[in-house]
């Protein structure tokens, strides 16, 4: 896949089809979107290009600043790449460019600029000032410009309509199933291992304390996870912990991971934490000695997942 951090030109592209959004989490509602896209270039003998923004439309216009994002830009990025898009265009999200209608949008870009062939779009995608633009509004214009215009089906699964925002939900009510489902693929933390304050050690589970990479990046509810995780090329059985662990009076959150069967050095080493299965929600204990015998249970819990996952 090439990425272009602004608008392609007409020479670097053939027969552009093209899609917008923000595709946050590459999900299986973008997935449809994508292999539709894929579809229509192949009968036009085109490229599939997807027009994204950065950072996301969100983070700008909202004055929710706990707004968090399924995917980092380098983990979409690599998601459109292993879905097979040819060309990535980034835009710069900015207020200046919010300012900017759909009209025009679709004039000074879509047309003028990259020559698309075809643009398809999701059934309920808006875009432009004030989300002006959709299927309905688009489609004089694509006529008058000679521009295919497609709309693709929501994806659903169980009567359930696929989106970013359900997906955020369910992962920050610790429905990790369920999110990984929709997603279709399992969710994922990336960051680095940072000194904690050895608590773990001395009840015989050690733990990496997680700095993620990214803090825009959503972390899913408090609690305990069946997880994996990924490190220098390995992946291990992994007990993960979010919360304030209140059984030791700690008032920050943290991130923890207990690695199975595993003692290296990894402090200021990278991981990725692999999120399968919520066990049970935080909760405080009268003492070490209970902390510890829950621990236990739930390592017995997360050892039974993963051995009727292998089978």
């Amino acid at each position: 896949m090439k990425i272009h951090n602004h608008p392609v030109s007409y020479s670097e592209l053939m027969n552009p089809v093209i899609t917008i959004g923000t595709f946050d989490g590459v999900h299986r509602g973008h997935l449809s979107v994508i292999h539709r896209l894929a579809e229509i270039a192949s009968q036009v003998n085109g490229e599939t290009v997807v027009i994204t923004f950065n950072p996301h439309p969100r983070q700008v216009l909202s004055d929710d600043h706990q707004f968090k994002v399924l995917s980092t830009f380098s983990e979409k990025t690599e998601l459109l790449s292993n879905a097979g898009v040819n060309h990535m265009v980034i835009l710069p999200f900015t207020g200046e460019f919010a300012a900017l209608s759909f009209a025009e949008f679709v004039s000074s870009i879509l047309v003028d600029k990259m020559h698309a062939k075809a643009i398809v779009i999701g059934y309920d995608h808006h875009f432009g000032n004030q989300r002006e633009g959709n299927f309905e509004k688009l489609n004089p214009l694509a006529a008058q410009y000679g521009v295919n215009l497609y709309r693709v089906d929501p994806e659903e699964i169980g009567n359930t309509v696929i989106s970013s925002t359900k997906i955020r939900n369910a992962l920050l009510s610790g429905k990790i199933s369920e999110a990984n489902k929709w997603l279709g693929y399992e969710y994922s933390v990336s960051g680095s291992v940072i000194v904690g304050n050895m608590i773990g050690r001395n009840i015989g589970y050690p733990t990496a304390n997680i700095q993620p990479d990214d803090n825009a990046k959503l972390i899913p509810a408090r609690g305990v996870y069946a997880a994996t995780v990924c490190h220098e090329g390995q992946e291990y059985i992994g007990m993960l912990n979010i919360g304030i662990r209140p059984t030791i009076e700690n008032q920050k959150e943290t991130i923890e991971v207990h690695i199975l069967n595993f003692n290296g050095d990894i402090y200021g080493h990278d991981l990725k934490i692999v999120f399968h299965e919520f066990i049970r929600e935080e909760k405080k204990f009268r003492n070490l000695e209970e902390l510890k015998a829950a621990i236990d249970n739930d390592r017995l819990a997360i050892m039974k997942i993963f051995d009727e996952k292998r089978g």
